[in-house]
């Protein structure tokens, strides 16, 4: 074989090559965005959800959402009340957000036996955490509105069972609140069903997650199986309560989502045909290479 010619064809197959691994880069950086968003406050519910702090148990309040494929969560927010201890105006200190598996992941098995069921509740430990005060986040509030009344309340009525029914702890008032959060480090979630856990630090005040419609609205992201939200508190863990079913009750017992939105991009897989297209430049680097 002349060796002009096969200098030449070493040339065009290596251009070859170059051009498959463009277009391979070119398709992993093409992700998509992601957009995950429960819809408008119903106003039917408000759950406490705080973290430990001067004299208060920790109590957390959960949602789930869906990932379909690997994704990366960039940002978040979540609509809640902010109320008044003695007339003092509430003030904001840490905020904290939590990710956890569905139960049985990261869980103890079996189960206490303390709660009515563990099917489809948030496992019995986080499977990622952030907080603003340590760096994880940072975060800024929007005021939508000065007064804004819940129908019922979930706040210190969380008891395990068979206590655990009590019709929930009635109307409650506060200033509507959205909580837009930034994570420090974008965060990686491969695909799997997970719950949302937002905490808000509070002086002179509390902070309660309000409800948005169940099932998902037409202003929300849709998905299936659209669990309920849960529950729990330091006596309580590791199990969970449902909020609808098992805390507020009644036949039928209603059942809840809360306010949330997550904002990120998908994380795209080499796709077959350029997996194949990188097959067949190897063979031909191998026979012109001979």
């Amino acid at each position: 074989m002349d060796s002009n010619w096969r200098f030449a064809t070493r040339v065009c197959t290596v251009s070859a090559l170059l051009g498959l691994v463009g277009c391979l880069t070119a398709f992993q950086v093409a992700a998509t965005p992601f957009i995950f968003n429960t819809g408008n406050v119903d106003g039917k519910i408000a759950t406490a959800s705080r973290p430990a702090d001067a004299g208060k148990s920790e109590i957390e309040s959960a949602d789930d959402f869906v990932i379909t494929s690997s994704t990366t969560i960039n940002s978040a927010t979540f609509t809640g009340l902010l109320t008044s201890t003695g007339g003092l105006t509430p003030t904001v200190g840490d905020v904290r957000v939590e990710i956890y598996h569905v139960f049985p992941k990261d869980s103890a098995i079996p189960p206490s036996g303390n709660v009515p069921t563990r099917v489809n509740s948030p496992s019995d430990v986080t499977f990622r955490d952030f907080d603003a005060v340590l760096g994880g986040l940072t975060f800024s509030t929007s005021v939508l509105s000065n007064s804004f009344t819940a129908l019922n309340s979930v706040m210190t009525g969380i008891n395990p069972a068979p206590n655990q029914t009590n019709g929930g702890e009635g109307p409650v008032n506060g200033q509507e609140v959205t909580f837009s959060v930034t994570f420090t480090t974008p965060f990686d979630l491969p695909a799997d069903h997970y719950y949302f856990v937002p905490q808000v630090q509070v002086t002179d005040g509390e902070f309660l997650w309000l409800s948005a419609a169940r099932p998902i609205g037409a202003t929300g992201t849709p998905f299936s199986p659209d669990l309920q939200t849960w529950i729990r508190n330091e006596n309580l863990a590791p199990d969970w309560l449902r909020v609808g079913t098992d805390i507020v009750g009644g036949d039928p017992a209603p059942t809840f989502n809360a306010a949330f939105s997550l904002n990120g991009r998908t994380i795209p897989e080499p796709g077959t045909l350029v997996l194949l297209l990188l097959g067949l430049a190897g063979i031909v680097w191998r026979r012109f290479s001979q």
